[in-house]
């Protein structure tokens, strides 16, 4: 008889555990993982709304601030493990500019408008041009790659110069070879600023 009642009371332990398991695993799995964190200014992949600059190539359709220009080429450049692109650009007036490409580690867009003999030259810490002054900010010296119509070599060497001036305005100098120095005046873009339509096969 005693024997028959502590069975019992085994067997009611038992049950009685692996009632409360079962409870506490349906009350878990009917629990809501946490909310993450939302930014409440995101509005989605840019770079299917807008395209990806990365992949821009030649023959590609850009939109800068409600400007249409087409890709004519671009430069690949690399110093070091560091890498980044520059587009030419034309409109249909034949007006051009380059549009620079980056990551630094984010996306980094500026557009670029040559200076044809502004007899300026890289080297002093300040320049000032056109009422403003800038800063110097880096230099060094990359190879770059031509792809399509750039009007330089197939691949090379680069020099380059840096400067930064007020409201995000940007001066750069380039020599390419053996080449003398030239300059280029360039602002940094939003990224709502530009929009791409690829054209040429990815």
């Amino acid at each position: 008889m005693v024997s028959l009642i502590v069975v019992l009371l085994i067997v009611a332990v038992v049950a009685t555990v692996l009632g409360v398991l079962a409870i506490r695993r349906s009350r878990e799995g009917r629990q809501q993982p946490a909310a993450r964190p939302v930014d409440p200014f995101h509005t989605g992949d840019q770079d299917s709304l807008r395209g990806d600059p990365r992949a821009l190539k030649a023959g590609d359709i850009v939109e800068i601030r409600g400007i249409t220009y087409t890709a004519r080429g671009t430069l690949r450049m690399s110093e070091g493990g560091w890498t980044w692109s520059e587009h030419l650009l034309d409109d249909a007036k034949g007006t051009q500019l380059w549009l620079g490409v980056e990551e630094d580690p984010d996306l980094i867009l500026s557009a670029w408008t040559p200076l044809a003999e502004s007899g300026l030259a890289p080297g002093p810490a300040t320049i000032e041009h056109d009422g403003r002054t800038f800063r110097s900010d880096e230099s060094g010296s990359a190879e770059f790659r031509s792809e399509a119509t750039t009007g330089l070599d197939d691949s090379g060497t680069v020099r380059y110069h840096d400067y930064e001036g007020p409201d995000g305005a940007l001066l750069s100098f380039e020599a390419y070879g053996d080449a003398g120095w030239e300059a280029a005046l360039g602002e940094t873009l939003s990224r709502y600023d530009v929009t791409i339509y690829p054209v040429s096969p990815q």
